[in-house]
């Protein structure tokens, strides 16, 4: 006697998705990879604000009366900060336009990827750039120009939360403005101009007591004005605090300014991001 088998019902097995930080992550790494892959870019990136240090410090190289410091030494957070504004507002603010106008956002968009992921892979390559372009220039100042590091934790702290505040509504305002440009070959005027105006006047290559109240006044309403003013408190000695606006670092107003950045970037980038072109639809 023989017996048949009877088939059984195999009930569909749910495939677990990774989630949008892990995607992140992956996409972080991905964006990594495809920066450096990019050796020019690579070269100018680290390169640029290295360069105008060496330039503006060796012209401008006198002691500063009063402040206990040199103008050379002025020179090394400013370009600290100028070089993490540039890894991120304006890395991000002509990537993105140039990835919406070659349609590369439209395809991420239909596909099962979280938007958040995009975005988290973004901020990684911000983070990573931006802290790598931070210790070549920190190098750069303790070797060549006697810029000295902060001796407590106190001043390491005050770095690392003027760091993250900065490079994080930097990063925001640069998505934000990356919707602005029409095609990806206005990206680089839209973007690059303002922030041209905003190193001069927020004291960047310029030093601020030299600067007309009006013009600071106008620079103080953004964060790179207080992130080069963060930046001096934290690797200059505090005679220097004469040549503020105020005569002092601030640190409690500057830390108000850069988290209002990040809520007001936020907000900016919801409202105005794009998935495509205006004239996409």
């Amino acid at each position: 006697m023989t017996t048949t088998a009877v088939p059984t019902r195999t009930e569909p097995v749910a495939v677990r998705l990774p989630g949008a930080w892990t995607l992140g992550l992956h996409r972080g790494a991905l964006e990594i990879k495809q920066f450096f892959r990019q050796r020019e870019q690579v070269v100018f990136t680290f390169s640029f604000p290295v360069v105008f240090l060496f330039l503006f410090a060796s012209i401008f190289h006198d002691d500063v009366r009063g402040s206990g410091v040199t103008a050379s030494q002025l020179y090394v957070p400013a370009m600290m900060a100028s070089g993490i504004m540039s890894t991120s507002f304006q890395s991000l603010g002509i990537s993105i336009a140039v990835e919406r106008d070659e349609k590369v956002l439209r395809r991420l968009r239909g596909t099962p990827m979280p938007p958040t992921a995009y975005f988290l892979g973004k901020i990684w390559l911000v983070l990573f750039t931006g802290v790598l372009e931070t210790a070549i220039l920190l190098l750069v100042g303790t070797t060549f120009y006697g810029v000295g590091l902060p001796s407590d934790a106190g001043r390491w702290f005050d770095f690392a939360w003027i760091f993250v505040l900065g490079l994080t509504g930097c990063a925001l305002l640069g998505i934000a403005i990356s919707s602005v440009p029409k095609s990806a070959k206005s990206a680089s005027s839209v973007v690059v101009l303002p922030f041209l105006v905003l190193q001069f006047i927020s004291g960047v290559y310029i030093s601020v007591d030299t600067i007309p109240d009006w013009m600071l006044n106008i620079g103080a309403l953004f964060p790179l004005k207080w992130l080069c003013q963060g930046l001096r408190g934290v690797f200059l000695p505090d005679s220097a605090r004469v040549l503020e606006q105020a005569g002092s670092w601030e640190f409690g107003r500057i830390a108000l300014v850069l988290a209002a950045w990040c809520v007001g970037g936020l907000a900016l980038c919801l409202l105005t991001f794009r998935w495509k072109n205006r004239r996409d639809g």
